[in-house]
């Protein structure tokens, strides 16, 4: 970067900056512009002279700005700068060393006003200060705005990844997250809260038989049979391999049971694949119910269900069975 003339030598105006734009008292603005040295930057040469809280106004050309990461407050956003339009306004007003990254994107002029003569140019007119405003609350709303589009992307992502990539269903990433909430809810609330546990029986033997293909085509239609039989306000989850969950909130014992027995018949009438030429592959569940206790966690909720889904699996596979009375 080289100084080629300085801002009253060259051809260049006033009004042409953003900054100074409508500026009425020009005599003692030019005077302060004066001597400020206009720079020329190559194609693709960096802003070296950085370490001082300096403003940059583009003359020519253009330069592209990097927002700094070092800080923690941004994320390398990198943003045109056009003539006429400045970069470095923030490090002035901090008087902080500016900590973007400035790179000529072709041949520009580019004029550098130290911080003490920006300040001297606010106290000889208002017009840079007004204008100085209207630029920062313009950079805060679209920094705002890209903020709100950067958090439901985040939430969209965090949402996806507490989906399981095979079935559908909720994961036991969503499960850890939301059910401590619902307990707390229930009891706080003093309303019921039933799980039931499901096993789909002889998993491994059906693997075996018809190969792992039709394994995760199983499990998908035993979660479309969850999911096409619950409520809105239930949810069913992939607890891990070949074993799901349905929480049923504010349900007494009576009516998770028969969503269980409704569950259970309708997981025998599941098809896996409709190919005629082989014998139809069919699946059967086991099914342990289990009813949230006064002052019972989580972990001994998925117990006591786990302990009745065993017991159902003892009684012969494909039925239901809950919870032993204390």
């Amino acid at each position: 970067m080289k100084q080629i003339s300085t801002f009253g030598a060259s051809t260049h105006q006033i009004g042409d900056l953003q900054l100074l734009r409508n500026a009425h008292d020009d005599a003692a603005i030019a005077r302060l512009l004066a001597h400020c040295p206009v720079m020329r930057l190559e194609a693709d040469e960096a802003v070296t002279d950085s370490s001082k809280a300096r403003l940059y106004i583009v003359l020519r050309g253009a330069l592209s700005v990097a927002t700094d990461t070092r800080t923690g407050m941004a994320d390398g956003t990198v943003s045109k700068i056009l003539p006429g339009e400045s970069v470095g306004e923030q490090s002035v007003l901090d008087e902080e060393a500016n900590l973007s990254s400035i790179t000529a994107l072709e041949e520009s002029d580019v004029l550098v006003i130290e911080a003490e003569i920006v300040w001297q140019l606010i106290d000889e007119s208002n017009v840079l200060a007004r204008n100085l405003l209207r630029l920062l609350s313009f950079r805060i709303r679209a920094a705002n705005a890209q903020l709100r589009r950067r958090q439901k992307l985040g939430e969209f992502y965090r949402q996806l990844s507490m989906i399981d990539g095979l079935t559908g269903l909720y994961n036991r990433a969503w499960l850890n997250d939301l059910l401590p909430t619902m307990i707390t809810t229930a009891h706080g609330s003093n309303s019921p809260l039933a799980l039931i546990m499901i096993d789909l029986d002889h998993f491994k033997r059906f693997n075996d038989s018809h190969g792992h293909l039709a394994g995760d085509q199983a499990l998908r239609s035993a979660a479309q049979v969850l999911s096409g039989a619950l409520r809105p306000t239930d949810f069913a989850v992939r607890y891990g391999g070949e074993e799901m969950m349905v929480l049923l909130p504010d349900t007494q014992r009576k009516v998770a049971l028969a969503v269980a027995e409704r569950l259970c018949e309708r997981m025998q009438q599941a098809v896996v694949f409709s190919d005629m030429r082989a014998p139809l592959p069919h699946i059967t569940a086991s099914f342990g119910v289990a009813i949230l206790q006064p002052h019972q966690s989580e972990q001994d909720l998925i117990a006591v269900a786990d302990a009745a889904l065993y017991r159902a699996k003892e009684l012969g596979r494909n039925q239901v069975a809950q919870e032993e009375p204390a």
